[in-house]
């Protein structure tokens, strides 16, 4: 306390206008701006204007009228639409997030969309599909490791594979976060939603892929610098901007998945993260290990992944014999 310089009585950085402005922000602006995730902000501000437009909410303080009538109106519009099951259920989560919000800050008494029945999921399994096997030895080995940017590629696929990342923490990764030495094993340090922080132990084969990388790229010493970053002319200098998710879907996953005729419905950088915790499950690991491995906050969301029970060469398709 002794090091800290407190203001003195009567010195304000705020001016009195601004005071007022910000005492009177609306707790539904608030609750929005508590958000930490972009992505979660994206997906939220979505839900919520589909539904202003469907009750035709305009102000923020309207919300504070919707009743329980209003959600399941608005819930049966979206089975009318023939939304996936699990969209609907997001959607209704957004609402509930900011009437729990609105009912911690006494803006509202109750929230209207508790008792809001949410659609059955049909089954534990996800729709985002897994790799076989061949396939990710296949899509590991496709970058050309004698370019740089083959390197960085076979690197960011490593990541994804070995590690299940989602592609926008891949792109949060510092050089310091690659080496992150904990109890003798080298671990990557992930800034996950919410910027919740986990360590991964770091997989051999990635340890030598990104080694590699950074020795061509030239900024292994670049600590504070992002990880994985665009290819640059030598003569541009280097660039200390990372790739951005956009870059790791399409001049990454994609590309190399299309080259290799990997294609389907959700084939992209979330495949890999489900082909991870696929493999992990089938290879044996606890659930509750993965749950923590991919930054889940409930273990529901990671059954998604468990496929054990569904691999096709189990079927007995493949033990009919004539």
């Amino acid at each position: 306390m002794n090091n800290i310089a407190l203001p003195t009585i009567g010195s304000r950085l705020l001016t009195a206008p601004e005071y007022q402005r910000l005492a009177e922000v609306p707790p539904e602006a608030l609750w929005f701006a508590n958000l930490d995730s972009a992505q979660t902000r994206r997906a939220y501000q979505n839900d919520l204007q589909a539904f202003m437009a469907f009750t035709g909410i305009v102000k923020p303080e309207e919300f504070r009228t919707v009743t329980r009538s209003h959600i399941l109106a608005w819930r049966a519009d979206l089975e009318a639409q023939k939304l996936a099951g699990s969209t609907i259920r997001r959607k209704l989560a957004a609402l509930a997030s900011l009437y729990e919000y609105l009912c911690d800050s006494n803006a509202v008494t109750h929230n209207p969309v508790k008792g809001v029945k949410r659609p059955k999921v049909d089954s534990y399994e996800g729709k985002t599909p897994a790799l076989g096997d061949a396939q990710v030895r296949q899509l590991l080995d496709a970058p050309p490791g004698d370019t740089l940017k083959g390197k960085r590629d076979r690197a960011i696929l490593s990541v994804l594979l070995y590690h299940a990342l989602r592609r926008e923490e891949l792109t949060k990764l510092l050089v310091k976060d690659f080496n992150q030495e904990r109890r003798g094993v080298a671990h990557l340090r992930v800034q996950g939603k919410g910027a919740k922080l986990r360590y991964i132990p770091t997989h051999t084969n990635t340890l030598r892929l990104v080694t590699e990388y950074l020795e061509a790229a030239g900024h292994g010493q670049d600590m504070d610098g992002p990880l994985f970053r665009p290819i640059v002319n030598p003569r541009a200098g280097h660039t200390r901007t990372a790739l951005t998710p956009g870059g790791i879907y399409i001049a990454v996953v994609v590309r190399y998945m299309k080259q290799l005729g990997i294609t389907g419905e959700n084939m992209g950088p979330h495949a890999l993260r489900a082909t991870a915790a696929t493999s992990a499950l089938e290879h044996n690991a606890d659930i509750a290990k993965v749950q923590e491995w991919l930054g889940h906050a409930s273990i529901s969301t990671t059954r998604v992944y468990d496929r054990r029970g569904s691999k096709p060469e189990d079927s007995p398709t493949f033990r009919v014999a004539y």
